[in-house]
């Protein structure tokens, strides 16, 4: 007799199938309504975002464009990872670093008026501002920053580094936690980067 299914472990799907259901369940333009959708069940179809951005399916590159766009719409951070999410399946999906890259960004406006706008390896624009954070992590052992900004719902952008050096040129002083932080900013906030001090490990 088969064992059922409580709403964990099912066949794993393909990524058409994956593309096929979210196309059928979402309307409008816009982003589908993934925060509403519950499913059951998880499946891991193995798919992986590399460091670099480049999304893969059981080992090779996903070439169509429109299909890792369509993708990156659904997918979200809960707290046990990252998922493909339509109403029927959670899909998990590995991530190396952040999910998505920004290849690019403009700047607009000077100082307290200044405006960082990122565009995305998969479309997304956003502007850092108080919703949509800028942070940098360094490496503990060669120092190395790992600039991000978020784009929405837990799902970060890596900053590419020729990008991130281009903010460093941007970047302005100002009093943070007691002491002067090297930072940027963009839309009324500052995003502290680096303690001024230390601004020359940059």
């Amino acid at each position: 007799m088969a064992k059922p299914n409580h709403g964990q472990k099912d066949v794993k799907p393909t990524a058409d199938s994956i593309a096929a259901s979210v196309k059928a369940a979402a309307k409008g333009s816009g982003l589908p309504p993934i925060h509403k959708w519950a499913p059951e069940r998880t499946t891991d179809p193995d798919i992986r975002i590399a460091r670099d951005g480049t999304w893969y399916h059981e080992g090779s590159p996903i070439t169509r464009p429109e299909l890792v766009r369509l993708f990156s719409t659904i997918l979200r951070r809960d707290d046990d990872g990252y998922f493909l999410v339509t109403p029927a399946e959670r899909a998990r999906v590995q991530v190396e670093d952040a999910p998505f890259v920004a290849v690019e960004f403009v700047a607009e406006g000077e100082g307290e008026d200044q405006r960082l706008t990122f565009l995305t390896n998969v479309g997304d624009r956003v502007t850092a501002d108080a919703d949509h954070p800028l942070r940098v992590v360094r490496d503990p052992e060669s120092g190395e920053p790992a600039p991000y900004v978020l784009v929405r719902d837990r799902l970060e952008a890596l900053i590419d580094r020729k990008d991130f050096y281009r903010l460093v040129d941007l970047g302005t002083e100002r009093p943070h936690q007691g002491s002067v932080w090297f930072g940027l900013l963009s839309a009324g906030a500052f995003f502290p980067v680096i303690e001024a001090s230390e601004l020359s490990g940059l």
